[in-house]
């Protein structure tokens, strides 16, 4: 603000991953995941927003993931802090929609950066039961660090392609493995409505039996 006099664009990026059971973390390593993973990008919307109503536009700019879609096996917590921040944009882009304010969530599928190298941990204790899967979940983030098929450049002109439309996306998925993974949560989602639909629909109350002394 001290020097151009306004703000146009927070990008929130700020973010790592935690391969572990839940069981084997602490309420400590929860609350420090979510702080940066969650948390954090809560209070920098909340910093720059009173900027951007004055202004009468602004565009936040939420980096999500496919595991903010997708659940994964070993990556709750990475999902459960992306979910949150999936559900808290889509509700937030529709409080600022009328101050001119435009909200874009990012969801990246394997990109070649240091996610896989120094900004994956894991638990400090381990359960047996938990091992063969946990094994498998870091072999795989191993194996692929450095091949990741995600071109972060590209990611980045993308991005800027969308912020500079003047009908910016809600949801911006990047990455053929993203495409594929979201196409499978949707189909998934769409074979448990269609099953269940006679269940879904018998919970409401009938025409005959409208009030509670039915």
């Amino acid at each position: 603000m001290a020097t151009f006099g306004r703000i146009d664009v927070l990008v929130n990026n700020a973010g790592h991953g935690l391969i572990s059971a839940l069981e084997e973390v602490s309420d400590v390593d929860i609350h420090r995941f979510f702080e940066t993973n969650f948390f954090g990008a809560l209070r920098l919307i909340q910093t720059v927003l009173p900027v951007m109503r004055q202004q009468g536009r602004g565009h936040i700019v939420n980096m999500s993931s496919t595991a903010g879609l997708v659940g994964f096996a070993g990556s709750r917590l990475y999902c459960g802090a992306k979910f949150a921040l999936e559900g808290t944009s889509e509700a937030l882009a529709k409080e600022v929609e009328s101050l001119g304010v435009k909200v874009t969530l990012i969801e990246p599928g394997a990109f070649r950066t240091d996610f896989n190298g120094r900004s994956l941990a894991t638990a400090k204790q381990s359960i047996d039961a938990y091992a063969p899967m946990i094994n498998a979940s870091l072999q795989w983030f191993k194996q692929m660090d450095g091949k990741q098929p995600g071109n972060p450049q590209a990611a980045a002109q993308a991005i800027i392609q969308a912020l500079e439309s003047p009908d910016p996306p809600m949801r911006l998925a990047l990455g053929t493995d993203a495409m594929s993974l979201i196409q499978e949560k949707l189909e998934w989602l769409k074979r448990d409505l269609d099953t269940w639909q006679q269940v879904t629909v018998s919970t409401d109350y009938t025409d005959r039996c409208s009030n509670l002394q039915c």
